[in-house]
């Protein structure tokens, strides 16, 4: 067998070796910290929740008076109805050990049910503004997106229809805008987002 070879061969083996052994104890660091996070989480007291950032919809300001006779739009508007009398907050990014860490953990459940309203007006307020956008009315689909971006929504779609709005008005100050609340966000979309509001700047 070609001495090179064999040294190659054995080097690069040794290197798989080293990589294989790096990533198990990474792991096992990973998991040890978590489980230590979790433990500490578990252990922490309800705390109030006066503080939390909650949001009100300003269903007064919304179009509520377009498209009465289309069945999914009444849908869209009953349910900001309905979600004007609950308690609403963003909390995306965070994990259920976040949440127990800063909030205790007798409150997970009450936090997750306002992420999950929170959850339910973004993707309301988008569907209804795509139906306000398939009937030519852009304006005021455009004042439901910015609402919503205004709570922080991670929804990709609606940073990406709002900032086709601004660029066909060539408000390239609106589409700046959005894009340094885009970088506030905690959330896996957020290089996506970026990405399409650079690509839309001239």
């Amino acid at each position: 067998m070609n001495i090179g070879f064999l040294a190659s061969f054995i080097t690069f083996s040794l290197l798989v070796y080293y990589n294989i052994r790096k990533q198990k104890r990474r792991g096992r660091r990973q998991e040890e910290e978590f489980w230590a996070r979790e433990s500490a989480a578990n252990s922490v007291r309800r705390k109030p929740l006066d503080g939390l950032p909650y949001i009100k919809i300003p269903l007064e300001s919304f179009p509520t008076h377009l498209q009465n006779d289309n069945t999914e739009v009444l849908e869209c508007i009953d349910i900001m109805e309905s979600l004007s009398d609950q308690k609403i907050v963003n909390l995306t990014g965070w994990t259920n050990t976040d949440l127990k860490l800063e909030y205790g953990t007798a409150n997970i459940t009450v936090l997750s049910e306002y992420d999950q309203n929170y959850t339910l007006l973004v993707r309301t307020l988008q569907k209804w503004a795509d139906l306000l956008i398939q009937a030519g009315y852009q304006e005021e689909a455009a004042i439901l997106m910015k609402f919503a971006v205004s709570t922080g929504t991670d929804v990709s779609r609606t940073y990406d229809q709002l900032g086709q709005y601004w660029a066909q008005k060539k408000e390239w100050g609106q589409i700046e805008e959005l894009l340094h609340r885009a970088q506030g966000l905690r959330s896996a979309n957020r290089d996506a987002i970026l990405r399409h509001l650079k690509g839309l700047l001239p």
